[in-house]
């Protein structure tokens, strides 16, 4: 990861980093602070568990990166919402070659959404 700066919304401070000259935003700073019982990565884990979620993922993906697995896609897409479903980002990234989520370990790592997937998913 590139550079790093840190961006502060209502007294929390969330890490931003640029990788290939692409904004991210750090979804693990923010699950740090929407659930005091939950650990982060169960946070970030349970919203890739949605529908909803998964399917504006393939749509952002598709959109933005040429390099997208949609078969893959399909797979996930049709098992969301299952009670037996579970998905970690460095799955969802491994298998569909994912853009738009970065996850690294050890220290100053995380989960980071691209800068337009995350404010165009306030939207949505």
């Amino acid at each position: 990861m590139a550079k790093r700066n840190r961006l502060v919304v209502q007294d929390i401070e969330i890490s931003l980093t640029t990788i290939n000259k692409e904004d991210y935003i750090c979804m693990t700073d923010m699950a740090n602070f929407k659930d005091g019982h939950s650990t982060p990565d169960i946070i970030i884990q349970n919203w890739l568990r949605n529908r909803d979620t998964i399917e504006y993922l393939g749509l952002w993906e598709s959109l933005y990166n040429p390099d997208f697995k949609p078969l893959e896609f399909e797979g996930f897409r049709q098992q969301a919402g299952l009670n037996r479903f579970t998905l970690t980002p460095k799955q969802w990234i491994a298998k569909t070659g994912a853009i738009g989520l970065v996850s690294k370990a050890g220290r100053g790592g995380g989960t980071y959404a691209q800068r337009t997937l995350h404010s165009n998913s306030e939207h949505g």
